[in-house]
């Protein structure tokens, strides 16, 4: 019996040997351009092959794996492998042809270095032990692309300079006094000592738990050595700059999986405000499917396992050009964006990416990972660049955290306000006039009343409306600066032999209103709103339901006002947004973003008006916190966050202060003294923001239950029978008369109770059922969306208080009624 098991055997493996052979042959033909016709020395099975790769896919699987469980059976008769049998080095050869033919990259990738491949072989077979997807093993690139040996063994020659440079460093080191946070003073010594020693001595569950430290006020790797005496913070997932890092250092992992799983050129990987993604240039092949991110979190598990330490390495950017040759879009980094003549790059395993850093200790720290999107993107969103392929990802140190984090998610798709906008028929989009969004009647009605809601309060504040021109000449944005740095997202088009553009913001043109005739002291503040319609020639990959359009509206407004004037108008500013946002129910951030090193205009300005937007800040009562030098190049600003109802921040207001654009269009006021030459300063303000964005917002805030006052369906009347029909039109029409979008239920073939459920379901807020006996009693009996019934009452008490309800911009109607 062992016999012809082993003569079985021999002839699977030379029928695996000779289909692979056949594969290579293909390849060849294709990435050559050989007439595969021509390959005749193979079998006739070649010609059946080109049309049915996939068989062949499933034929070697099916193979191999009957390969390994008689190998087993053998085995277990005779205790050893047979002398016929090949060793498993030829298995893995096998195997690692099978897994080539499988892998997205078709095209022959050279073998990587001996200690790469070996350490591959253990992994291999450790995955093998352990199973995973692909038959046994992890899915990925065999071998590995050719540039990950060539940079590790530039990395490795570097890497040991180093190490000899920083244990001379040692040798000679000084001691050293740390501060802590809470005032103590610990000893230690210059580049030995590391903070995560220092963590460890105070506690080895804060070392544990550390994710980085913070280093004289800068983010600072935990093994980094300190150098000099210094302050020391050890910051923890739950700090905003810890997450930063931890999801950076988790982009490093993606990136790692990408180049092993698709063998690309790897572009930028930054973390964002809630995870991170990986940028990846794959030359001539598919883009990424959603079928293959399994594929990919079980190479970032394998990565995760490994726990890689992060390095550190300060290299010449001569040196790096030459690491990064393989990468076109690394070079042009080093070339165009590093203005040094070093800079660093971070390893983890095979990986080496250029990087600031700082990073995780190790990939081990990273305990829980999802990848969750891709998404086709440009070059430095150029669309004139490279078309490139970026992944999404989320990590957590608990997978507590993740399992929250997917929940918050659930919620989210179920507050989409793309579906909500589509179910209750508010909106949408047409590919016709991409970015630009047809609201319907209903859809209007909030649009318009929220642009209401503004209106009434500028007349209260003293705010003037005007209406400014869409198209403007060119020559109006070479004044304001805007022609020179934001041409790409205008629409532009010539006219009569000149440049014309849409719009896409009003300032320069109230700047022309200000400017128009001479203007006094005694004008100022000159506060001017507009609702005019902007266009900005967004790409069309980022156009994203009602947050990122290309047409929209804002409650645009510039006070145009003196120095000694701006604090009291901020105070004006923060007190509307806080009046706005208490009827939305939203809570909100205050960040203060001062001068920024490439400022322009005088500092004494600069400084003057950044204490009198401190000291609104702190007379309006509310938390605020500083971002210094994050304010924009012409003035310091005020920026807020609003937070919505499953605690997402959004950002819509903004107060934004101007020296520049009064200088650009040489804006002047006559003063008290009599001087002409008076500047004004210009504050730009938007509570609302885009108008489109806010109804987004507000939406999935909501869930689409509309508070009454906003309400796109305020009033459903429902009759009892058909006889009450005329009675419930009559009714309708009466509160359609009062300002209510009011509607009556006139399907006979429904039930009464389908109706009511009907009008829950739509989110109709109040729901008024009549009958023969509201019909002689001039009556409605009440009950709302969620069911509570009020009962009956006559037509006018209800219309009374449903209008007062909504004149109040109740919250709450439903409750309050």
């Amino acid at each position: 019996m062992a016999e012809r098991l082993a003569a079985r055997l021999t002839a699977q493996e030379e029928q695996i040997l000779l289909l692979t052979t056949e594969i290579s042959a293909l390849r060849d033909g294709l990435i050559r351009g050989v007439d595969t016709a021509a390959v005749t020395s193979v079998s006739p099975e070649l010609e059946s092959l080109q049309t049915e790769n996939e068989k062949l896919k499933y034929r070697l699987l099916h193979l191999r794996r009957g390969l390994r469980r008689e190998e087993g059976a053998l085995q277990e008769v005779q205790g050893k492998k047979l002398p016929g049998v090949k060793n498993e080095k030829a298995l893995q050869k096998t195997t690692s042809a099978e897994q080539t033919t499988n892998n997205r990259a078709d095209n022959k990738v050279p073998p990587p270095d001996k200690k790469t491949a070996d350490g591959n072989n253990k992994k291999e077979k450790k995955q093998e032990k352990g199973g995973g997807g692909g038959g046994g093993g992890v899915k990925e690139l065999k071998p590995w692309p050719e540039y990950i040996s060539q940079r590790l063994s530039l990395y490795e020659e570097l890497k040991k300079e180093s190490d000899a440079l920083l244990k001379k460093k040692a040798v000679d080191s000084k001691p050293i006094t740390v501060e802590l946070p809470d005032g103590r003073r610990v000893e230690g010594k210059a580049w030995i000592t590391t903070p995560y020693q220092l963590a460890s001595d105070i506690s080895q569950g804060l070392a544990d738990n550390a994710v980085i430290s913070r280093v004289n006020g800068a983010l600072w790797d935990l093994d980094r050595p300190l150098e000099q005496d210094c302050s020391l913070e050890i910051l923890r997932f739950d700090n905003e700059d810890a997450q930063a890092v931890y999801w950076h250092s988790s982009a490093h992992i993606l990136g790692e999986a990408m180049e092993r799983f698709y063998g690309g050129c790897l572009c930028y990987g930054p973390p964002i405000e809630n995870g991170f993604y990986y940028d990846m240039f794959l030359d001539g092949q598919k883009g990424v499917s959603s079928a293959e991110f399994g594929d990919l979190e079980t190479l970032c598990k394998t990565v995760v396992k490994d726990k890689q330490p992060f390095e550190r390495l300060e290299i010449s950017k001569e040196t790096l050009l030459k690491m990064f040759k393989y990468n076109k879009f690394k070079c042009r980094i080093l070339n165009e964006k590093v203005t040094t003549p070093t800079t660093t790059v971070y390893r983890c395993g095979p990986l080496i990416d250029l990087c600031r850093g700082p990073h995780v200790r190790h990939t081990g720290k990273i305990k829980a990972m999802k990848i969750y999107k891709n998404s086709a993107t440009y070059w430095e969103g150029r669309s004139d660049m490279e078309t490139l392929q970026r992944i999404y990802g989320i990590s957590f140190p608990d997978s507590k955290m993740l399992k929250e984090w997917e929940r918050f998610q659930e919620e989210a798709k179920n507050r989409d306000h793309r579906k909500i906008g589509k179910d209750q028929e508010l909106f949408f989009f047409h590919d016709l006039s991409p970015g630009s969004c047809f609201f319907m009647p209903r859809g209007a009605y909030i649009y318009n009343t929220l642009t209401e809601f503004i209106r009434d309060e500028y007349w209260r504040r003293g705010f003037q409306e005007v209406a400014s021109p869409n198209i403007y000449n060119s020559k109006l944005w070479e004044t304001s600066g805007h022609w020179q740095h934001y041409s790409e997202n205008m629409f532009s088009f010539p006219v009569e032999e000149d440049i014309f553009a849409l719009k896409p913001m009003n300032c320069p043109g109230h700047c022309l209103m200000f400017g128009h005739r001479p203007r006094s002291w005694r004008e100022l503040p000159l506060r001017l709103a507009d609702f005019g319609v902007l266009h900005r020639n967004e790409l069309s990959g980022t156009l994203t339901g009602l947050t990122r359009v290309r047409r929209f509206q804002q409650d645009d407004a510039h006070i145009f006002c003196t120095m000694d004037q701006i604090e009291t108008e901020m105070k004006g500013c923060l007190d509307f947004l806080r009046c706005v946002y208490d009827v939305f129910g939203f809570s909100f951030q205050l960040h203060l973003s001062t001068r920024p090193e490439k400022f322009l205009g005088d500092i004494a300005v600069w400084n003057q008006a950044e204490r009198q937007l401190e000291n609104s800040l702190n007379e309006f009562g509310e938390p605020w916190k500083l971002n210094p030098g994050d304010g924009a190049f012409y003035g310091p600003k005020i920026d807020i966050k609003i937070k919505d109802a499953i605690g997402r921040y959004h950002q819509c207001a903004t107060i934004q202060l101007d020296f520049q654009l009064p200088i650009r269009f040489n804006l002047t006021f006559v003063g008290k003294d009599g001087d002409d030459k008076g500047r004004p300063v210009i504050i730009h303000r938007a509570i609302l923001g885009s108008v489109e964005r806010m109804i987004a917002i507000l939406t999935e805030n909501y869930a689409g239950k509309w508070p009454l006052w906003l309400s796109p369906r305020p009033v459903m009347l429902v009759p009892v029978n058909p006889s009450c029909e005329d009675y419930a039109k009559k009714v309708c029409k009466q509160f359609t008369e009062a300002g209510f979008m009011a509607d009556a239920d006139l399907d006979s073939s429904c039930l009464l109770n389908k109706k009511i459920r009907n009008a829950q379901l739509a989110q109709y807020n109040f729901i008024l059922v009549v009958g023969e006996k509201e019909k002689m009693t001039d009556g409605v009996n009440v009950r709302t969306r969620d069911n509570k019934v009020h009962g009956e009452l006559s037509v006018a008490q209800v219309l009374a208080r449903l209008t007062l309800l909504k004149q109040s911009r109740c919250r709450n109607a439903e409750e309050e009624f």
